[in-house]
């Protein structure tokens, strides 16, 4: 039996210690995963697309993991697009969506869904507030997709949240200075 590979993109708004404990995990469960910044279309970033690349690029080397793989080229603001990518790229049909659960509903709504159910499997990180009801499983198995509820744990830890409150230690060590010297992600608060 193939292995599969997990595909991870992410808004990365900037990646936080929450986005660094479901790299950490995934490169426990895959033999590679492959790692983008993306631009929902669905959200308003707070900062440009290169400044959020260069961040999660920086939080992967930091890791020095050989299983997470920084690939900017499969980006897309559509899943079916970087998927597309990545299996091009890779030529790797075993291929793992990884999803958190906050998003999960939103799936239905996506650029070429029926294409993308039919493509990967998706793997559902549960975030804390956002439990996958019994009728969004009903609804995943009512298009027979292929997915699994991972047991990954993560911190409730969100880029949303630090946006609001520049909390520096809900940042991977490795990208707090570089945030702090860019002056990124300032609202009306001070450096602490």
């Amino acid at each position: 039996m193939k292995k599969n590979i997990a595909l991870f993109g992410t808004s990365a708004d900037p990646p936080t210690n929450g986005h660094k404990k479901i790299l950490e995990e995934l490169s426990k469960i895959y033999p590679f995963t492959i790692c983008y910044v993306s631009n929902n279309p669905k959200k308003k970033h707070k900062e440009d697309f290169p400044i959020r690349s260069h961040l999660l690029k920086i939080l992967i080397e930091d890791l020095e993991n050989p299983k997470l793989l920084f690939n900017q080229s499969v980006s897309s603001k559509w899943a079916v697009e970087s998927i597309k990518k990545c299996k091009k790229i890779y030529e790797f049909n075993n291929l793992d969506f990884v999803i958190g659960s906050d998003l999960i509903k939103d799936i239905f709504y996506w650029k070429n869904f029926e294409k993308i159910i039919d493509e990967v499997r998706f793997l559902i990180i549960l975030r804390k507030g956002y439990p996958v009801e019994s009728n969004t499983i009903k609804m995943l198995e009512t298009y027979n997709m292929k997915f699994k509820i991972s047991t990954i744990k993560i911190p409730n830890i969100s880029s949303s949240k630090f946006r609001l409150n520049s909390d520096y230690s809900n940042l991977p060590k490795s990208l707090i200075d570089f945030v702090k010297k860019k002056n990124l992600y300032k609202s009306t608060k001070l450096d602490e």
